[in-house]
């Protein structure tokens, strides 16, 4: 597994960049945008496995991004402005 806390995913700072295999809260942070918008990763663990990598691909395809399964600057940036305002649902960590 791969622990990322290191180098922002933007060069203006922000998240790190997470791919298959990151392990952090930082996976949790983007599993929890995904499930909210209705993007489902298989749980909230922390780790990037196969379900959180579709889930990526979903949503980046879903938004006209490049679907390349990996949370850079640009998916982080999307998931963010589209996670604010939604409200707790089921799935969103208070």
């Amino acid at each position: 597994m791969i622990s990322v806390f290191g180098k922002p995913a933007c060069s203006t700072g922000g998240f790190p960049t997470l791919r298959r295999g990151s392990l952090s809260n930082y996976v949790l942070i983007a599993q929890d945008d995904l499930n909210t918008l209705g993007f489902r990763t298989g749980g909230l663990d922390g780790i990037f496995g196969g379900a959180t990598q579709s889930a990526v691909i979903s949503y980046q395809r879903s938004r006209g991004l490049a679907a390349d399964g990996i949370v850079g600057c640009n998916t982080w940036r999307s998931l963010q402005e589209n996670v604010v305002g939604t409200g707790p649902t089921s799935t969103t960590i208070n």
